[in-house]
């Protein structure tokens, strides 16, 4: 340990004490901070001036109408562009544009063509076609303009999609709500229709029997006009011979009547001696009462009065049949009273007549008739001789006006018969070509309703499936909600669809800028450069003439010198990124911890390299800080790179170096640190076992070498 203190005391002394050597040390501790420095301004914010890029923009968009209304997306465009300050737009002619594109006075030229406009509106239309933009780039002139401006074009399209969508949409939108407004005022009617389907879909089976019954119905019918047709001369011969034997009715009522009129007072005069004949009765009830009367005489006078009674009731029953037959021609039947009553006093005959036989069997018998019997009978015959009386005092005030009267009415309706019936063989010719066009519209209507029944299965299928869709479009939603939606207000709904996601940021670890951002990989880059330009211009060996060092203690020794000098390096460049270029290091304690701690592993692989390999070690290093610039993912994301720096990516300290730099600029996970330094540890480790056990054995095996190539005095 005191060798190596000696020679790191040493190392010091001879720095301090001379001044070029002190003046070319400092340079040598300035210098890497300078490299990460100016690398870091110059990534300071390189997308945040875009707005000096020259992109050239023509439009030679013509516009169109949509629905009515003007548009020009193209000048829209241009409007949008002239207040957008991400790129530097320059409005120009399309020769202009591609002449400036060629010669690179602009990066990329975009030029939006006569139908652009009107390919948008075709939105509309069953066929829309997709609008284009020209997009014209130089890539040669430089690596990264090429992405940026066609970022910018990428943006071109969706500001004009946005645009567009949101006007077409107001235009749609405005469309459905216009639809909403009708379909809300015709809510009624349109449910009232859906309830109609409805029922017509369960009626179906009804229509499908009422088709065929009516198919049936209108077959009897032809049948029935057809036997009309064929019958109608047979009923025109009827209707003739009706009416003249309406005529010939009415001929003989007119003489019924005057019959009547001449036999009314016979009629009277015979029912006023029939009245005679209730007294028959009375006379055989005399000589039952007395007793020295001949029986055979009493039965014999019984059996007369029960033939007179019997006769009288036959005839009172002839004389009410033909007043019946005289009311029947009347439609009042003005006689139905008085043959009523009649017809009671024809009963009383009957009871009398039933009476006077009993008595006259009782007699015959040698009996002596019981006095009910003989009551019965005086009772009957009194009954027929009142009723008569009524009958006759009535017949001239009553009966015979009626029989006047029926036959009259009799005579009228067959005059009105006799008329119609007339009338009937004036029609009879009209009721021919009603029959005719009756036989021809039937023929027509069967027809027709043929055809109705067989499309009839199509129209139920088409109604069951309307009726379906409906069920359906209920269990999905009812209609009012549908007029809702359509109803929303027009403008937010095409606002909204324009741009229905909103990307809201959250960051995590904010950096603050791309200089921030990048601060990691430079600073870390330019500790790995101080290393090799410490070794470049300051030896490993210990020359100190008399001296006797061991390996070990050589290699510690001078190490110490390079990690105190690679210190003070990672101290400015990290102090000079905090505070003199002003990046964001969230935790800026660590930040310097972790620099300091780089920088002595880096200086100790890259001595290491060198104190075991000599120039070739230096090589060495600079082909490990080739590799590490591609493969350790500090500018680009790994997984961009190619297959060979994704493989060599976990084997590189700077993959861990870098990493655990960006926890301190951005917001240190100790797990995701800890992780790193461990690695960056086991690469230390192998500097280490590196050192100490190939140091003597390759001084050994490159001792001639070296002592060759510096005979050459080009080669130190």
């Amino acid at each position: 340990m005191k060798a190596i203190a000696r020679i790191y005391a040493g190392d010091l002394r001879r720095i301090v004490t001379n001044p070029a050597a002190a003046v070319i040390i400092a340079g040598l501790a300035a210098l890497p901070s300078l490299y990460a420095w100016f690398n870091i301004e110059a990534s300071w914010d390189p997308y945040g001036q875009t707005g000096r890029l020259p992109v050239a923009v023509v439009n030679r968009d013509a516009g169109t109408t949509v629905r009515g209304t003007p548009v020009n997306v193209g000048k829209e465009v241009v409007a949008a562009l002239r207040q957008n300050p991400k790129i530097g737009w320059e409005f120009k002619d399309e020769a202009e544009a591609m002449r400036g594109v060629k010669y690179g006075d602009d990066y990329a030229a975009i030029v939006i063509p006569p139908e652009f406009s009107a390919r948008l509106a075709t939105v509309l239309e069953e066929t829309p076609q997709a609008a284009e933009i020209d997009y014209y780039v130089n890539e040669k002139i430089n690596a990264i303009a090429p992405k940026i401006t066609s970022s910018g074009a990428t943006g071109i399209v969706e500001e004009v999609s946005s645009r567009f969508v949101e006007t077409a949409n107001g235009i749609i939108f405005n469309i459905f709500n216009q639809v909403g407004s009708e379909l809300e005022a015709n809510l009624p009617e349109i449910e009232k229709l859906e309830s109609l389907i409805f029922e017509l879909e369960d009626k179906f089976p009804e229509i499908r029997a009422a088709a065929d019954t009516a198919q049936l119905d209108l077959e009897k019918l032809n049948g029935i006009v057809g036997t009309a047709r064929r019958r109608l001369p047979e009923a025109a011969k009827l209707v003739t011979d009706g009416q003249a034997l309406a005529g010939k009715a009415q001929t003989a009522l007119q003489q019924v009547g005057a019959a009547l009129s001449g036999l009314a007072p016979g009629i009277k005069q015979d029912l006023v001696l029939l009245r005679g004949l209730a007294g028959a009765a009375a006379d055989a009830s005399h000589l039952l009462a007395n007793a020295s009367a001949d029986p055979q005489a009493a039965r014999a006078a019984l059996a007369g009065a029960a033939d007179r009674a019997g006769a009288a009731a036959d005839a009172i029953g002839r004389i009410a049949d033909l007043l019946g037959q005289v009311d029947a021609l009347a439609s009042a039947h003005p006689l139905a009273g008085p043959i009523a009553k009649l017809k009671e006093a024809g009963d009383s005959f009957r009871n009398e007549a039933t009476a006077l036989k009993a008595l006259e069997t009782a007699v015959s018998q040698g009996q002596t008739p019981a006095k009910e019997l003989a009551d019965r009978a005086s009772n009957a015959a009194e009954q027929a001789r009142s009723r008569l009386d009524d009958w006759i005092g009535s017949y001239d005030t009553v009966v015979v006006p009626r029989v006047n009267q029926a036959v009259q009415q009799a005579g009228t309706v067959a005059g009105n018969a006799q008329k119609a019936l007339a009338e009937a063989v004036q029609a009879l010719p009209e009721v021919q070509d009603i029959l005719n066009r009756a036989s021809q519209g039937l023929a027509v209507g069967t027809k027709g309703l043929a055809a109705i029944r067989a499309e009839l299965p199509a129209a139920e299928q088409k109604v069951r499936e309307l009726a379906d869709k409906i069920r359906a479009f209920r269990q999905e939603g009812n209609l009012r909600e549908l007029i809702a939606l359509l109803r929303h207000n027009a403008q937010r709904q095409s606002e909204f669809f324009a741009k229905p996601v909103v990307l809201k940021e959250n960051q995590m670890f904010p950096v603050g800028g791309y200089g921030s951002a990048m601060s990691p990989f430079f600073s870390t880059l330019s500790l790995w450069v101080g290393a090799l330009l410490l070794v470049s211009l300051l030896s490993v060996d210990v020359h100190e003439p008399g001296a006797a060092y061991r390996t070990h203690d050589v290699y510690f020794g001078r190490y110490l010198t390079f990690a105190t000098l690679a210190a003070v390096q990672s101290l400015i460049v990290t102090l000079g990124d905090i505070w003199l270029l002003g990046t964001h290091v969230a935790a800026k304690g660590w930040f310097i911890l972790f620099g300091v701690g780089l920088s002595l592993l880096f200086m100790l692989m890259v001595y290491t390299l060198v104190s075991v390999f000599g120039n070739v070690g230096k090589a060495m290093a600079i082909v490990l800080l080739v590799l590490q610039l591609g493969g350790a993912g500090g500018t680009f994301p790994i997984q961009l790179a190619p297959a060979f720096f994704r493989a060599i990516h976990p084997f590189l300290p700077f993959t861990y170096g870098i990493g655990l730099m960006r926890e301190a600029v951005g917001g240190i996970l100790w797990d995701a640190a800890f992780e790193d330094i461990v690695r960056l540890c086991a690469f230390a480790a192998g500097a280490l076992v590196l050192g100490l056990a190939l140091k003597r054995p390759m001084e050994r095996l490159t001792a001639g070498m070296v002592a060759k190539a510096r005979e050459s005095r080009l080669i130190h």
